[in-house]
């Protein structure tokens, strides 16, 4: 029997570190900034040229404006293109608007049709002409295709280079085939089947290309149960059906049931990520491309919009103050107690119009369902209400021994948050049906809502019960 055990002599083997788990491992851009900021210019050409392009992208877009135009100047060309692809559209302007149209033409290289039309769209139309004209015919052909969507669908969003088969064949011609292009398209987890007239006519797997005789038919195996999306379909409904059916990729075709293109995971996820950052940023007026280090008169500029709506809304709540001037010289109480019941009416509108939002984006909501979750939410504003107003009543009662000053703010807060539950419901249902984003001017109308309700009701009370 062989001993497993090590001998008194012995010596145990000394354990290595285990690696870095990918949490542990720095950010690749931090020790790039590092070493730019301590003027280390060669190590960061070098550091360049090993990092994913998604990390230079990163890296370039936590520089200052200048730094960023410097660093560029380290990348190798053959890295323009990839980087570009990767990084916001405001950070790519910059950019590009610094390089010449040679520059442009070679950074388009190498690169998917798709990734080559998300550049040129941003390009200036000269620019963009003298790239399209440099471009073989094909490939011009197809770009061209792609920009006459619009860039918000399925035709802008899809890339036109992708395998077609006919049904006659066998699996093994279409693995010599394969084996003799030598490549496959990026996320490919199917082939597209198409007839003589590139109609659509459902998909060969690659697991099925894999695992099934080499003298099948391509006819027998193939899924024509499989989606295809129409070239108009808005991008999010695109996002939705990828997120709802587990897709990697998906054909697409025109309204002739013509296939077009195809559209992959990694396209998708660009675009929710977009959908989130331009819902996040539209909820205090910012535009989505903002660039985080933008100069300081751009910046100003772009934010002017929203901040000149608030003044109008602040200065509609401050008439409605204004109404009630001798209500507040006789009861100073009530200056001190109006914010809170503004405050919690804006707090619960708030809450409801990010379910609604929520709702409408992942289009939950509908007519046959809309009334209920009304119903629902004002349910709701009058039990938190009722929680919140006695309260608050308690304590101002405790504090200014006016019993009738803890009736009236407990009412207007009652009422006030159901008045917020319903404007937190209607603002966002009323600005789609006119076709509005609501997550862009939903807040600023809610919250000039609540603050004007809520001094309204809460002023008026206290005029009738207790002046």
């Amino acid at each position: 029997m062989i001993d497993l055990q090590p001998s008194h002599t012995d010596t145990l083997p000394r354990m290595e570190p285990a690696s870095p788990t990918p949490l542990e491992r720095p950010d690749p851009s931090t020790l790039l900034v590092e070493l730019f900021q301590n003027d280390d210019f060669d190590q960061v050409r070098l550091a360049l040229v090993e990092h994913h392009p998604a990390d230079v992208a990163h890296f370039l877009t936590i520089l200052s404006p200048r730094d960023r135009l410097q660093a560029w100047q380290l990348l190798l060309p053959e890295q323009h293109g990839d980087v570009l692809v990767e990084l916001p559209d405001a950070v790519r302007e910059t950019l590009t608007d610094n390089m010449g149209a040679e520059e442009l033409r070679a950074s388009t290289e190498g690169l998917e049709t798709d990734d080559v039309a998300d550049l040129v769209g941003d390009l200036p139309d000269d620019v963009a002409q003298e790239l399209l004209s440099n471009l073989a015919d094909q490939d011009r052909a197809r770009l061209e295709n792609i920009l006459s969507y619009p860039e918000d669908t399925a035709g802008g969003l899809m890339n036109p280079d992708l395998l077609t088969i006919r049904t006659g064949i066998t699996l093994e011609v279409v693995l010599r085939y394969l084996r003799q292009r030598g490549s496959m398209p990026v996320a490919s987890d199917h082939i597209a089947v198409v007839n003589r007239d590139n109609v659509f006519r459902g998909v060969l797997h690659i697991s099925d290309l894999l695992t099934r005789p080499t003298d099948t038919l391509v006819s027998d195996v193939m899924d024509v149960d499989v989606i295809e999306i129409l070239d108009s379909t808005p991008d999010r409904e695109v996002a939705k059906l990828f997120v709802d059916r587990d897709l990697i990729s998906a054909p697409v075709v025109d309204e002739s049931n013509h296939l077009v293109g195809r559209i992959t995971i990694d396209d998708v996820v660009d675009v929710m990520r977009e959908d989130a950052d331009e819902s996040f940023l539209g909820m205090a007026g910012i535009q989505k491309d903002e660039d985080t280090f933008a100069p300081v008169i751009r910046t100003a500029r772009r934010r002017n919009v929203w901040l000149g709506v608030n003044l109008v809304t602040a200065f509609g709540a401050s008439w409605v103050i204004g109404q009630f001037d001798r209500a507040l010289e006789e009861l100073v109480a009530l200056a001190i107690l109006m914010p809170i019941v503004a405050s919690m009416g804006g707090n619960a509108g708030n809450q409801t119009l990010a379910i609604i939002i929520r709702g409408i984006a992942l289009e939950q909501i509908n007519r046959h369902n809309a009334r209920a979750l009304l119903r629902k939410e004002l349910q709701v504003g009058l039990l938190n209400g009722l929680i919140w107003a006695s309260i608050v009543a308690t304590l101002s009662f405790l504090w200014f021994g006016n019993p009738g000053l803890g009736v009236v703010i407990g009412a207007a807060m009652v009422i006030n948050l159901m008045l917020a539950a319903a404007a937190g419901f209607l603002v966002p249902m009323t600005l789609r049906q006119f076709g509005i984003d609501p997550a862009i001017a939903s807040t600023v109308l809610l919250t000039a809502i609540t603050d004007a309700m809520g001094f309204l009701v809460f002023l008026a009370l206290a005029t009738v019960y207790l002046i």
